[in-house]
């Protein structure tokens, strides 16, 4: 019975879980569709709520305000914008960090989580998993000597929460691994380990 049961919570768990996950997405985005005037909602003229017409609300926003951002008119009211952000104290402090931390992340030409990287860490002999992030800038660069790179070190099974470091390159090791299998292997604390084929395998003693 032990057994079955443990069955059992194997196939569900990660169905409710991914269904939870996506009913909160969902949730979350469905609250778009109180920017549209009551008249245009889908209870006025359905009579009744659909289930993520707020995700294709957002994605339609998102894809319009590119197009809208990519042309010249549009870019010169988007630079426009940002200089009236980077004017309001509080704001701008706010606005500029999410901003620089968006455009490396999102940047196409960025490197920042494009490496998986095998580090040792948190002393000599223990390693794990981390991501290059890219390399030390400013005023920091000046103190340090050597080729030095900027690492993002993430806790496990939540890999929001981490710690940032800065190694010379020569004590990095990049990994044949996509961001994606990185991850997967720090999420499920080693027990999915990413095999030579791709594909994914309980870890073994």
């Amino acid at each position: 019975m032990r057994r079955y049961f443990i069955t059992g919570l194997l196939i569900w768990i990660p169905l409710v879980i991914t269904l939870w996950v996506l009913d909160l997405v969902v949730s979350m985005l469905d609250q778009s569709l109180r920017l549209l005037p009551p008249a245009y909602q889908t209870e006025a003229w359905l009579g009744f709520h659909i289930p993520g017409m707020g995700v294709l609300l957002t994605l339609m926003i998102v894809f319009v305000t590119g197009v809208f951002g990519a042309n010249l008119i549009g870019a010169k009211l988007v630079n426009f914008w940002h200089e009236i952000l980077h004017r309001i104290p509080v704001v701008n402090t706010i606005y500029s960090s999410v901003k620089q931390v968006s455009d490396t992340l999102f940047s196409s030409g960025g490197q920042a989580f494009r490496r998986a990287l095998l580090i040792e860490w948190p002393r000599p002999g223990m390693w794990t998993i981390a991501f290059l992030t890219g390399t030390p800038g400013g005023d920091v660069a000046r103190h340090l000597q050597g080729d030095y790179v900027s690492v993002y070190v993430p806790t496990t099974p939540n890999p929001t929460g981490g710690y940032f470091v800065m190694l010379p390159r020569k004590d990095v090791i990049e990994l044949d691994m996509s961001v994606d299998e990185a991850l997967k292997y720090i999420v499920s604390m080693g027990v999915v380990a990413p095999a030579a084929n791709g594909r994914y395998g309980s870890a073994k003693a």
